[in-house]
């Protein structure tokens, strides 16, 4: 038997093997007998996110990267805190890092109101790396009986503002009822149980308690730091597509295993497309926006650039008959290092919605094309309309680049690949940089020393603090680091089961 977070699949000669395949690929077995309704952008997804949250009886889990304390924000904080005055459980829980501009004001209003707020790996200086490790998930659930899964965070950037003509950012989510939504709320417990108590038994529906409401099966994806789920599924997927595979990502920069895979399968005569955010709006970086995107299109992969203000979607769909929506980006930051959750189903029906909506937003996009030594747009981009800086995205999608740029100067030094001669410019920017900091590090040794002893020290330091720890007290048993039963239940904890303290926001370390 194949065992993915407490769902089991059988391997027996009856099983499928694609299901087979597919769970231990993803770490996550096919839930029956659920219905869906795919959502386009902040529109769409906030109020139908109001709604669920106002009929609350029992309790409501509120999982977000990011929480702006503006006109968006601040509807979801009059709802939430209203449910909670009523007597309704409300459980939040926000990134310490995608919420470090936020106010504290809007967390003490939350808990004056009886909302059970708690914070996401804060800033702890006895693990000075531990801050990569994020909360990037983006789910709500009501009573057991709804769940929202998508890549939405909370601002008016997701909003728009249609009186000053600003649209919103373009982003997917969708709704979930039925048995597939203990999924998505034992995947918030165990991450709710990282930093701090666990929910307690008995307030959460099982799945058995859940009833039938339609014939959709979903796997709900829930990454954790290291165990790259999501990136197994995508590769496999990569390599099964056969007729098509068209992806929306807000911050593409693939693995090479990962490129490879959509090389070989566009090579194999599949048509690949892959729609992103415009290049930026801020000249300087616009070559690292586009940086890695020569490899594919030599490839036949057909790149695509929206012409909004942002694309923060992270969508994917494949033969017209799988799919996939969720938090998760395609770089190594979601795959390896961040807490996700994605839902996935091989639903022909919800497949074609997925595809109508990819060729839908290709209408406001442009095809970025080969003309040489350079990529340019196959037409002319418009003047992009005045954005105010907070909604245009222009530093994720440097940010995205610079990456994709590490990824091939990497490769260049290792030599663990054979490099593309579109990769030329970014293997020469590579190496001017470390020109620069070599000069540098030559004619101002001191300079650079200083940082580097200060973050030598402070690693020492970390480390000594902890060694002092474990010799004082054992580390605590945490559920969110166990595995599951079938019904979403803690099953025994191994004696060595241990979550690491570094994520905890209620002790150092």
């Amino acid at each position: 038997m194949a065992e993915t977070h407490g769902n089991r699949v059988s391997d027996g000669p009856d099983a499928d093997w694609i299901d087979v395949a597919l769970a231990r690929a993803a770490g996550a077995a096919p839930v029956a007998g659920n219905r869906v309704r795919l959502l386009r952008d902040g529109p769409q997804n906030f109020p139908a996110w109001l709604d669920a949250i106002a009929s609350a009886r029992r309790y409501v889990y509120f999982e977000t990267y990011i929480f702006r304390n503006d006109r968006t924000g601040r509807q979801f904080l009059d709802a939430l805190c209203a449910r909670a005055r009523d007597g309704v459980q409300v459980r939040f829980l926000y990134d310490w890092a995608g919420c470090f501009g936020t106010s504290s004001r809007v967390w003490r209003t939350l808990r004056d109101a009886g909302v059970d707020v708690r914070c996401f790996n804060p800033f702890d200086w006895s693990s000075p790396i531990g801050w990569v490790h994020r909360d990037h998930r983006k789910t709500v659930s009501v009573d057991g009986r709804v769940a929202f899964v998508s890549g939405l965070c909370v601002g008016d950037a997701w909003s728009g503002d249609p009186a000053r003509g600003i649209p919103p950012w373009r982003d997917t989510g969708m709704q979930i009822e039925g048995p597939a939504v203990a999924d998505v709320e034992q995947a918030f417990a165990r991450v709710w149980a990282t930093v701090g108590a666990p929910v307690p038994e008995g307030e959460r529906r099982q799945r058995a308690e859940m009833p039938v409401l339609g014939d959709m099966r979903l796997r709900v994806i829930s990454d954790e730091p290291g165990t790259a789920g999501l990136l197994r599924l995508d590769q496999f997927i990569a390599s099964a597509a056969r007729r098509t595979l068209w992806i929306t990502d807000a911050y593409f920069a693939g693995t090479p295993p990962y490129v490879q895979a959509l090389r070989a399968a566009a090579l194999d005569g599949v048509d690949i497309r892959l729609l992103v955010p415009g290049s930026s709006d801020i000249p300087a970086l616009q070559p690292f926006s586009r940086a890695g995107f020569r490899a594919l299109l030599e490839a036949g992969i057909r790149v695509f650039e929206w012409k909004g203000p942002m694309l923060h979607a992270k969508t994917a769909v494949c033969d017209g008959r799988w799919a996939r929506v969720g938090s998760t980006n395609l770089n190594v930051a979601s795959w390896l290092n961040n807490y996700e959750l994605d839902v996935a189903t091989a639903d022909p029906g919800f497949a074609g919605e997925m595809e109508d909506m990819f060729l839908s937003d290709l209408e406001n996009s442009t095809e970025l094309v080969l003309a040489g030594k350079r990529l340019r747009s196959a037409e002319p981009r418009p003047r992009p309309q005045r954005v105010p800086r907070k909604v245009r995205g222009s530093a994720g999608r440097a940010a995205a680049g610079a990456l994709r740029v590490g990824n091939t100067v990497s490769a260049a030094i290792s030599e663990r690949r054979t490099l593309e001669g579109g990769e030329r410019r970014m293997v020469f920017f590579g190496g001017l940089a470390l020109a620069v900091l070599s000069a540098l590090w030559a004619l101002f040794p001191h300079v650079l020393a200083v940082p580097v002893a200060v973050l030598c020290g402070w690693l020492a330091l970390s480390l000594l603090w902890k060694a002092w720890r474990l010799g004082r007290q054992p580390q605590p048993v945490r559920p969110a680091s166990l595995p599951t039963t079938h019904d979403g239940t803690a099953a025994a904890p191994p004696a060595s089961a241990r979550t690491p303290a570094s994520l905890r926001g209620d002790a150092p370390g």
